[in-house]
């Protein structure tokens, strides 16, 4: 399917210079949403996954079905102080300053084999955090899957040894 007719372009937001690539289209087309779901699922089944995480916001779009759809669970990773209960933490650099995730100290069992979901691979900041924090617990970074890569950020050199699936790129 080719799905970046579903995504719109949305010049200079959140800030000049930036052509946003805004998912709801293609999340208010059922056939569409469930067709990229369906091409994750197949993904994380050929890995073997256990569990998937993904961080907020987005990551949850994408990685809830996915975990609905293989009957597993799925770990949220939220920004510092979203969490109610122990989670271990990591900081990861922006391109002006620093942020910080978080996840349940038990999210993840020892061994587990985990495909993380995002809607958008670009810079790769995030999902680089992502992966520390599920390798700090024990779990096997089994796959990364996403909807969009942007190849013009390089993100997918921090995924390097990973395998990482994306349905569309720009």
């Amino acid at each position: 399917m080719d799905y970046k007719k579903y995504i719109k372009i949305v010049e200079n937001w959140p800030k000049e210079g930036i052509q946003f690539k805004d998912i709801t289209p293609l999340m208010d087309n059922g056939k569409a949403f469930k067709s990229a779901v369906d091409e994750i699922v197949e993904f994380a089944k050929e890995k073997e996954i256990d569990i998937i995480v993904g961080p907020e916001a987005r990551g949850f779009i994408i990685g809830c079905p996915v975990s609905y759809a293989l009957e597993i669970g799925f770990a949220p990773v939220r920004k510092e102080g979203k969490l109610p209960r122990e989670v271990i933490k990591v900081d990861y650099g922006l391109e002006y300053g620093s942020n910080r995730l978080t996840i349940h100290k038990d999210a993840i069992k020892p061994g587990q084999r985990v495909l993380i979901t995002d809607d958008l691979l670009a810079t790769g900041g995030t999902i680089e955090a992502t992966i520390k924090l599920v390798e700090e617990l024990g779990g096997i970074v089994a796959g990364c899957a996403f909807l969009i890569e942007l190849t013009y950020l390089d993100g997918r050199e921090k995924l390097d040894g990973y395998d990482v699936l994306t349905l569309m790129q720009y």
